[in-house]
């Protein structure tokens, strides 16, 4: 993957988002996640990203999404914007996609139905980084660090994976949104690390979910996050 395809300009962007909601996946900047687009509705929001500037908001239906799921649902309003970087067609005009995470946005408000998918304005949010604890953030990010390793899967490849990502020096940003991404905790606990801009908050936050989970590495096949992520379909 090229660092074209990952390259992001707020400048340049809309702030008009494709929005690709689903019940049970929070996007995280910094991450990869496959896609397998089907429904005809986000088969056209994918052409049109694919004809355009590539981009889609993944965005999380919030809870009691069941009762319309085919209309318009409540939305959480955290979402992340991210760049398909590669594609594949397959079966009766089906998709397999690459989404790559680029920034956390705000849904503000969404836009009249137009078109088969939805869209909406958004609001793009930094990462904050307060210089009142920047004192604290070599220890806390090693403390992270150290937990994210005791739960990856018991599995001499993904841990390897890791230790070669992490030796460009990862911001802690990056590496919340990893663990974050990759820890399997409940969707409410992942939408609010997705909420929450400030990265030592985030980083604290998470690591009081992780302190309430089992903490051995996990086996393989045990029913854990698999790493690279499978694919998740609409």
């Amino acid at each position: 993957m090229s660092e074209n395809a990952l390259a992001f300009d707020p400048a340049t962007f809309s702030g008009k988002a494709r929005l690709f909601p689903l019940p049970n996946l929070v996007m995280f900047p910094h991450v990869l996640q496959p896609l397998h687009v089907f429904e005809p509705r986000y088969r056209a929001l994918l052409e049109e990203s694919l004809a355009d500037d590539r981009l889609i908001a993944m965005a999380v239906l919030a809870p009691g999404w069941e009762k319309n799921y085919e209309g318009r649902p409540r939305l959480r309003p955290a979402a992340c914007l991210g760049r398909v970087v590669t594609h594949q067609q397959v079966e009766e005009g089906r998709y397999n996609i690459l989404l790559a995470g680029l920034r956390r946005v705000r849904i503000v408000q969404e836009l009249p139905p137009d078109k088969l998918f939805r869209e909406a304005r958004v609001e793009i949010v930094d990462d904050l980084y307060p210089v009142t604890t920047a004192a604290e953030r070599p220890a806390l990010q090693f403390k992270l660090l150290d937990a994210f390793r005791k739960f990856l899967p018991n599995v001499p490849e993904v841990h390897q994976h890791l230790e070669d990502l992490l030796s460009t020096e990862v911001s802690l940003g990056m590496l919340t949104d990893l663990a974050g991404y990759t820890m399997q905790i409940p969707i409410d606990a992942k939408d609010s690390l997705l909420s929450e801009p400030d990265v030592d908050r985030r980083c604290r936050k998470l690591l009081n979910l992780m302190a309430g989970l089992p903490t051995k590495s996990r086996e393989p096949g045990d029913g854990g996050t698999p790493w690279p992520p499978d694919f998740s379909v609409n």
